[in-house]
């Protein structure tokens, strides 16, 4: 029978007792990333560390064995940051675009994840990973939001790209959660649209309001997730050719649900587009998102708050190339949501103050919460009407 030294016992034991609790005993001495559970909160900046989670410096470059870290470090800087906790500090992002390898890196077993993205001090901040946005248009410091995103190569490649040109884009904090180890989303409605239809944080509460915003409160969330790619400003050949089309069709897939809505900012005379490019425009994305195999929407905007006539009913068949929109559903056979019809009937229905209440204070395009959060009913129960499940 083999015998033990007494300092062989005592490194045994050591050994054990650090595989059984998941210390890494080879590490540099810094807090290393639960690697065996999939499952990584990083606190970014030089500040002090959360307890949970990893620090990461600007400095940090990305090691294969550490497992994570920014691929151009150079490229970083640690800044200051507004709120408390994991809110205190940030990292800046000095390069960035969708396509830049400008990104921080994370080993990850392939699988589907949840990944929550809570922002630095950011005017307006968009998140791209692997090549292609993710969220857009995060506004106000301390954003938070969350994606789904399948990891199919090994590793996430993440950054905090444009949103509003000359603004600082900063990351604040990262959770990152496995949720499943299939390789594609769960059922996913994509959302494309402006101001009108574009999510406003904090999610949760915010005073502005886009109806894409609000659905999941209309949608059933063990079917499908929503992901509103929508933006502010925004019309149809901008968010075909500027990378929020290139999103969608990155992922989406048969059984998928994707709702498109503009003509709004289509007939501002900068946006120089006629009626009838905004069709061609139009029937290129629906018939990208079919050939995916996906069920496409197409939804007419909302009148203003103001389009009342003499006798208080409410009107705006014909505002923003509607009716091409109408043509192009039927000619594509998609479904259609008139939602420029129904919003009318229901503001005729309560009348001209409480529409308006409906809209942010002095403007009669853009609605307040409440508002989108009656638009999005209105969609859900004309989807639901039509027959669609989910709603």
């Amino acid at each position: 029978m083999m015998k033990w030294s007494a300092s062989v016992k005592f490194l045994l034991c050591l050994v054990l007792f650090a595989s059984g609790m998941g210390i890494g005993l080879g590490s540099s001495g810094g807090q290393v990333a639960e690697a065996a559970t999939d499952n990584y909160r990083f606190d970014f900046g030089s500040g002090p560390v959360e307890s949970g989670y990893t620090g990461v410096s600007a400095g940090d470059a990305y090691t294969a064995t550490k497992g994570y870290g920014f691929n151009t470090p150079a490229n970083m800087r640690n800044v200051s940051a507004s709120g408390s906790g994991v809110m205190s500090d940030a990292v800046q992002f000095l390069t960035f675009g969708t396509k830049s390898n400008n990104t921080f890196n994370v080993n990850l077993s392939n699988g589907l994840y949840e990944v929550k993205v809570v922002l630095g001090n950011t005017a307006r901040a968009s998140v791209a990973a692997e090549g292609v946005y993710q969220i857009i248009n995060m506004t106000g410091n301390g954003a938070t939001d969350q994606f789904q995103i399948p990891i199919t190569d090994g590793q996430l490649n993440l950054l905090i790209t444009e949103g509003k040109a000359g603004t600082a884009f900063t990351l604040s904090a990262l959770e990152i959660r496995k949720i499943s180890n299939q390789t594609v989303t769960n059922r996913t409605i994509y959302i494309g649209g402006d101001s009108t239809v574009c999510n406003y944080y904090p999610l949760g509460s915010s005073v502005q309001g886009g109806w894409g915003q609000l659905l999941p409160s209309y949608v059933n969330n063990a079917t499908f997730q929503v992901r509103n790619m929508a933006s502010s400003g925004q019309f149809a050949r901008g968010f075909r050719d500027d990378g929020q089309m290139e999103a969608i069709l990155k992922y989406i897939k048969p059984g998928d649900y994707f709702i498109l809505q503009f003509g709004i900012n289509d007939t501002n005379a900068k946006n120089n587009t006629t009626e009838a490019q905004f069709k061609e425009i139009m029937r290129d994305m629906v018939r990208q998102a079919k050939n995916k195999g996906a069920t496409v929407i197409l939804s007419t905007p909302q009148g203003r708050a103001t389009d009342f006539n003499t006798a208080n009913v409410h009107q705006a068949e014909n505002r923003w190339y509607n009716q091409s929109t109408r043509a192009l559903a039927q000619e594509e056979g998609v479904t259609l949501v008139e939602l420029n019809k129904l919003s009318s009937a229901y503001f005729t229905s309560i009348g001209p103050a409480a529409t308006l209440a409906l809209y942010m204070t002095g403007d009669s395009l853009h609605p307040n919460r409440q508002g989108a959060a009656e638009l999005a009913r209105i969609v859900a129960a004309d989807l639901r009407r039509q027959g669609l499940s989910g709603f």
